[in-house]
């Protein structure tokens, strides 16, 4: 269970990283303090229920994401996103 409180902002923030291909769960862990199991949990409750299957369906078991930390929290190709909006629940 996820027992942190985050603002909406920090929120966004984690959502947008568990979307990334390149980001791994320990690289959110080290920024937020929060394991795979508190992201996963978090995605649940935040989303649509259809997107958090389609995300679900697509981490899972995804070296990416999985992987060691590279030292790196960003793609070189990835875009600024603000404001993220990615099937949140309102």
């Amino acid at each position: 269970m996820v027992d942190r409180k985050f603002d909406l902002e920090a929120i966004d923030r984690i959502i947008e990283m568990a979307w990334e291909d390149r980001t791994t769960f320990d690289v959110i862990k080290l920024q937020f303090g929060i394991g795979e199991q508190q992201v996963i949990e978090l995605m649940r409750k935040e989303m649509k229920p259809s997107s958090f299957k389609m995300w679900r369906k697509r981490v899972q078991g995804r070296k990416t994401k999985h992987g060691n930390l590279s030292g790196r929290f960003k793609c070189d190709r990835q875009k600024q996103i603000s404001n993220n909006k990615i099937s949140k629940r309102n």
